[in-house]
């Protein structure tokens, strides 16, 4: 892997982790007003520096080593675990319409298979609260280099836009 694409991969997982955790999704953009309480923003910004603290170690782990190149979103597994471990803020990734690149991706419970299929139908998103969890899975968009692994098992190349999901439970106080 050359060092520009090392560096590329590198700034990809610094910068996503936090978009995916303190911006607003598509939906809410458009004319939102952004500013939150005191007590949102503080949640926010620590949130952010546990990812940030743990993409960096993860990068460093994973991306400047000479002998062995790991992709993007396995990488960002070590992140989920890290950030869990500080946060209680649990992440996974679920298949949508391509094959899981792992079984650990494979839609499981019922709250994931429902998000998977509402994903694959074009929904941004999917939410529950259930059992003291605020649940809530994105839509991820692969992108071409992306669908070329996750599809090199289909028959015949289609122009179906295709999306993995990013689960994310949050326990929630008093429920």
């Amino acid at each position: 892997m050359s060092a520009s694409t090392r560096t590329g991969l590198a700034a990809g997982l610094f910068v996503l982790p936090l978009a995916l955790a303190v911006s607003p999704t598509r939906a809410d953009e458009e004319g939102a007003d952004r500013r939150v309480p005191v007590a949102v923003a503080r949640d926010r910004a620590k949130l952010a520096h546990e990812v940030y603290v743990a993409t960096l170690d993860s990068m460093h782990h994973h991306f400047f080593r000479r002998d062995r190149a790991v992709l993007p979103a396995r990488a960002l597994e070590d992140v989920f675990t890290q950030v869990g471990r500080r946060t209680g803020v649990e992440a996974k990734w679920i298949a949508v319409n391509t094959p899981a690149m792992s079984t650990d991706h494979e839609p499981k419970t019922a709250f994931e298979k429902e998000a998977a299929a509402a994903i694959a139908a074009g929904k941004d998103s999917y939410e529950r609260v259930e059992g003291g969890v605020y649940r809530r899975a994105g839509a991820i968009p692969l992108g071409t280099g992306c669908v070329s692994c996750h599809t090199r098992f289909a028959t015949a190349p289609d122009k179906t836009p295709r999306f993995a999901g990013l689960v994310l439970g949050v326990p929630l106080k008093g429920e």
